[in-house]
């Protein structure tokens, strides 16, 4: 594999692209006209412009994107995450045009996709799951029949859907038949298929996830969990390796069961189990992410590994290298994802011109980032700006290093996630250790942060005048 189509931008092309310079393999950069100055465009060895700025006339465009490849001589796609990450057909397409898709076969990425699909496969590994029903359905009178059986509260979820779109809570019978309609056509506009499907809604869940890794000599191993309960509208916002509540016989009974899941579509690449975990340690498969995941330096930073290395090295069709029992956890990691969003606001998106824009840096700081000082940000597409991901030898460490760095993140004209960030940091619900992803309506209001913010002024304000009076006092001494 000499040359590899990042079909990809911002942060994770970059991401990308840095490995595959350290194994000496070139990069083709693909951008949208909107994106032509973006980093991961000067970075890359080549770049090509792809179409206009919406991403369904540029990065969603797939068979474009082959078409370069093809032309530039490369021998691989690597998809990222997002986009057209987790399309079968695209993966199929880039095989049929024999080059190499750096990820899953179509059939484990099509079985994965679906989540009803998912749960057929993973049947006969005798894998827990959460009650419900194991068929899409559409009649609201057939639903809530299957809803009085299975007992409230319910959620109802698009069978095609994720990232919260499709998905509604039910806490009583009355109000199921305006939540069904709604989840239906939430779900008819964002993905095409109105099919929901109808289960036990676990009240006080964790979101804990395990990373895996496969080759294609039949190896599987699983690299730890990663804690992602920390989330807005159903997304996350702050993750971390490895999670708090994970005893050592737990982890391993939810790694085998990941490794099961792995088994069940005969996968191959990175991929990620997701798992609820109730208040009583029960865990209940949820789905599988058949791509890298936007959180994945964390479980680099604990296991010591390059989770992109190994899915290049996995793709040119070499083994893993790496036995189960090779990996141990070697510290803790956090993930704050800097999203262009106001969270006094409701997290609405924030765009505008970064007027200042500077990363932190420092022992324990590690920032994937996707821009640059004096850049716009594109209206068109996800808008996380970077990850600012830190490490230490304990949590306690990683989360004062975490506040150290937000503190020293200097972007000025729009607003960000930082500010939530380091709230979610300094809240003894998250240092004890003691939440799910309830977090934020639990605990998060904007009148929080602005508090939160006056103390550390006030902070800042007592040390500010202690220094003054201190120079003060040298200034006054008597020179003999």
């Amino acid at each position: 594999m000499k040359k590899i189509v990042i079909a990809n931008r911002g942060e994770i092309a970059i991401r990308i692209m840095k490995t595959a310079h350290k194994m000496g393999i070139k990069t083709v950069a693909i951008y949208s006209t909107v994106d032509r100055d973006a980093p991961h465009v000067k970075l890359a060895n080549e770049a090509v412009c792809i179409g206009e700025a919406p991403s369904n006339q540029s990065y969603l465009l797939g068979s474009k994107i082959i078409d370069v490849a093809k032309k530039l001589d490369a021998d691989a796609i690597h998809p990222g995450y997002g986009f057209l990450s987790e399309n079968a057909d695209f993966a199929k397409e880039v095989e049929e045009n024999n080059l190499i898709f750096i990820g899953p076969k179509p059939k484990a990425i099509k079985i994965m996709g679906s989540k009803l699909a998912a749960k057929e496969a993973v049947k006969a590994y005798d894998i827990p799951m959460v009650p419900g029903i194991d068929e899409a359905i559409t009649n609201v009178t057939k639903a809530k029949v299957i809803a009085s059986e299975i007992g409230y509260p319910i959620l109802i979820k698009a069978s095609a859907g994720g990232g919260g779109k499709g998905m509604r809570i039910v806490e009583q019978e009355s109000n199921f038949e305006s939540q069904m309609e709604r989840a239906i056509s939430e779900a008819t506009s964002a993905f095409g298929d109105g099919s929901v499907f109808i289960e036990k809604y676990i009240a006080s869940p964790r979101h804990i996830e395990i990373q895996v890794m496969a080759d294609s000599h039949g190896n599987i191993i699983h690299l730890f969990e990663r804690e992602c309960s920390i989330q807005r509208r159903h997304q996350k916002v702050v993750e971390e390796a490895p999670s708090s509540v994970l005893t050592p016989q737990l982890r391993a009974k939810m790694g085998e069961a990941a490794i099961k899941v792995a088994k069940a579509c005969d996968y191959r690449g990175a991929g990620t189990v997701e798992f609820l975990l109730d208040g009583n340690n029960n865990f209940y498969f949820l789905e599988m992410n058949t791509r890298l995941q936007v959180e994945h330096p964390v479980t680099e930073l604990i296991t010591n590994t390059d989770l992109v290395e190994l899915q290049i090295k996995v793709a040119r069709g070499e083994s893993l290298g790496i036995q189960q029992e090779d990996l141990v956890i070697n510290g803790h990691a956090l993930e704050l994802r800097v999203y262009a969003e106001d969270p006094l606001h409701d997290f609405l998106p924030s765009v505008g011109h970064l007027d200042t824009y500077k990363i932190p840096t420092g022992k324990g700081i590690r920032v994937d980032n996707g821009f640059e000082e004096g850049m716009d940000i594109p209206i068109y597409y996800d808008p996380m700006l970077a990850k600012l991901i830190t490490y230490g030898k304990t949590r306690e460490e990683a989360i004062q290093i975490m506040i150290t760095a937000i503190d020293n993140y200097k972007i000025k004209a729009i607003e960000t996630t930082l500010s939530f960030g380091k709230f979610v940091c300094k809240h003894e619900a998250f240092t004890s250790g003691n939440f799910d992803t309830h977090f934020v309506k639990k605990y998060y209001t904007s009148d929080a942060i602005e508090s939160s913010n006056h103390e550390d002024a006030k902070i800042a304000a007592i040390i500010a005048l202690k220094h003054y009076l201190e120079d003060q006092k040298k200034l006054r001494l008597p020179i003999h």
